[in-house]
């Protein structure tokens, strides 16, 4: 059973590692969109694709505020809190789940 467990635990290892990755994918998104970045970019164009679909869920239910003209998006926000919340989360249990097993 402890094996079962080890691999849970590994499991476990690699989604918070991932989790992590997409974390620092979010905030380079979120530097590069205060710059005007040239859209044929490769890391622009990897930044986009790689976040924009997670982001539009959000964009979608949150309003854009208005601030000197120009909108805030708190979409990253929201989705740093959200990926934080589900790394801690399925983190922690699985976590939890392996030292039972183990």
């Amino acid at each position: 059973m402890f094996v079962v467990g080890n691999l849970v635990g590994a499991i476990a290892g690699v989604i918070n590692t991932l989790l992590g990755l997409y974390t620092f994918i979010i905030i380079g998104a979120v530097i590069v969109s205060w710059v005007n970045p040239d859209p044929w970019n490769p890391i622009v164009r990897f930044l986009r694709a790689a976040t924009d679909p997670f982001l539009n869920v959000f964009r979608r239910v949150l309003p854009g505020f208005l601030v000197g003209g120009s909108g805030i998006d708190f979409s990253p926000l929201v989705a740093l809190i959200v990926v934080e919340f589900v790394r801690r989360f399925v983190v922690g249990s699985l976590n939890s789940v392996a030292l039972r097993m183990g």
